[in-house]
């Protein structure tokens, strides 16, 4: 098996379908299904059950699926040591950040980067925090830009600042009537909060469960007992949040945001706030290129000023 190989194997086993898999890949999906019959008569044993939603791995997939992650995460070290042979000149760095995050935050810094180190590609990895952990912790990234704390990684993080989970809307939306003035300082923009019951008369714009969003928004509302008015409970977070800064609504977002809704409104949820920190994370026990430390030291550096 090659490098490409492995990878068509993780693609099947992540997505759980070769049509989305086929898809994931820029390839046609019989070229794909008829690399994974290929694939299992040279093994001798199917390597997913097929269903009518779907594949899953079968015990034989498990093994070579761990096989591959095994794998690939060795090339990527082997890869990055000879990619320090050539001092910074070329070579690459795998990184993953938010997609919706990354609107925000990643401009400056890959502008920052390519001016210090051209000939050096940066290739993203969009996912949510709880899925870049898995890719730290499986190696297939070099770095992340993600939220903390870590729920199953252990590693060394960087702390590059200090976000908030809080809500977003349009300056005219009456719910604004309904929030009261912090008693202390809080964050540049975000002076006023606003208490979850007050919440109820307004229509709620949610992201999917499975994100961080979403899910902290379904925790607020299940801890006070309440259930928020909502008719799209599977939005994205970019979307949800334009919708509401131009005034179709309520939604929660991250106080990074606001420097792309410059015109919204954002208030806090509660007087306690949700405060979390954002930090740059590494894979634990593995190499690590001079070019990924160049890169997470840009990072650092472009916030610092910032």
């Amino acid at each position: 098996m090659d490098i490409r190989e492995l990878n068509y194997l993780i693609a099947i086993y992540e997505e759980r379908s070769i049509s989305r898999a086929s898809e994931r890949l820029f390839m046609a999906q019989s070229s794909l299904s008829q690399f994974l019959k290929t694939m299992e008569a040279q093994i001798g044993s199917p390597l997913f059950f097929r269903t009518s939603t779907g594949v899953r791995p079968t015990e034989a997939g498990e093994i070579m699926v761990r096989f591959a992650y095994g794998t690939l995460s060795e090339y990527h070290r082997a890869r990055d040591e000879v990619q320090d042979l050539h001092h910074l000149e070329s070579g690459q760095v795998m990184m993953g950040i938010s997609t919706f995050r990354g609107t925000f935050l990643l401009p400056p810094i890959l502008n920052a980067f390519h001016m210090k180190y051209p000939n050096i590609h940066v290739i993203l990895t969009e996912r949510n925090s709880i899925e870049l952990e898995q890719l730290l912790i499986r190696g297939e990234i070099d770095l992340a830009l993600v939220m903390l704390p870590l729920s199953r990684l252990e590693t060394a993080v960087h702390i590059v600042l200090q976000d908030e989970i809080c809500l977003i809307t349009s300056p005219n939306h009456p719910v604004n009537t309904r929030t009261k003035a912090f008693p202390d300082s809080a964050l540049p923009g975000l002076s006023r909060y606003i208490e979850i019951p007050d919440l109820m008369d307004y229509e709620l714009l949610l992201s999917d469960a499975d994100t961080i969003l979403g899910r902290e928004a379904r925790r607020i509302f299940r801890e006070h007992g309440l259930t928020p008015h909502v008719h799209n409970e599977q939005m994205s977070a970019f979307l949800s949040a334009s919708m509401a800064a131009s005034g179709q609504g309520i939604a929660f977002t991250y106080y990074c945001s606001h420097r792309f809704f410059t015109g919204a409104n954002y208030i806090s949820l509660g007087k306690d706030r949700i405060l979390f920190d954002l930090g740059i994370a590494l894979p634990p026990g593995r190499y690590h290129s001079r070019a990924t430390l160049a890169l997470r030291d840009t990072i650092l550096d472009t916030f610092q000023n910032n």
